[in-house]
């Protein structure tokens, strides 16, 4: 199968201590056979260049050009940011930050972007959330440019806030993977019109 015609797949970026099996990324992985998950070698450990370097390591290893839909959660976001940052060429077409880790608790808003994403980018904030306010929820997706989604009294939008399904992270996911889709299809249809017109 060409890449024209591969169909857009989804890859999973946990936070710290990855996401276990009650938590919505797991869950939401489960629905997608050909999912890939980053995989960090110390979980405990957020060193913000190794973490995105891996989500570089996953792709390359995947062996596809894509497109991919990326899903991240907590300081798997800032790892997100970074790689599609370094990376304008990354197979990476759209992206969906849930509940961001606030940067400053790392010592690390000098190191992420502060314009917007190169791709297609959703957040999902929570104004209950102790990892990131919702004042600067609203201030870093301004900054990247995303469309900003207020779950309410959601919490760290995980397992213990309650958060096993998240019917809104698969919606995205669908939509979007019909959206890439779509723009494949019209663009290989456009090809073939050009070169028959050649």
């Amino acid at each position: 199968m060409g890449t024209a015609h591969r169909p857009p797949r989804l890859l999973v970026i946990p936070g710290l201590h990855d996401s276990g099996p009650a938590h919505w990324q797991s869950w939401l992985q489960s629905f997608y056979r050909d999912a890939e998950r980053v995989q960090q070698r110390d979980w405990s450990d957020p060193h913000l260049q190794r973490w995105a370097d891996r989500i570089d390591r996953t792709l390359e290893r995947a062996g596809s050009s894509g497109p991919w839909v990326a899903v991240a959660h907590s300081f798997g976001c800032l790892a997100l940011a970074r790689h599609l940052a370094e990376r304008p060429d990354s197979p990476i077409r759209a992206a969906l930050l849930v509940a961001p880790a606030e940067p400053d608790k790392f010592g690390l808003a000098a190191r992420l972007p502060t314009h917007s994403l190169p791709v297609p980018t959703t957040l999902f904030s929570s104004d209950t959330d102790p990892w990131m306010s919702a004042a600067g929820a609203r201030r870093w997706a301004a900054r990247w440019g995303a469309q900003q989604v207020n779950l309410g009294d959601a919490g760290h939008i995980n397992a213990e806030a309650g958060f096993g399904p998240l019917p809104r992270a698969r919606r995205w996911v669908e939509a979007q993977a019909a959206l890439l889709a779509r723009e494949r299809r019209f663009e290989h249809a456009e090809l073939q019109e050009w070169s028959f017109a050649v």
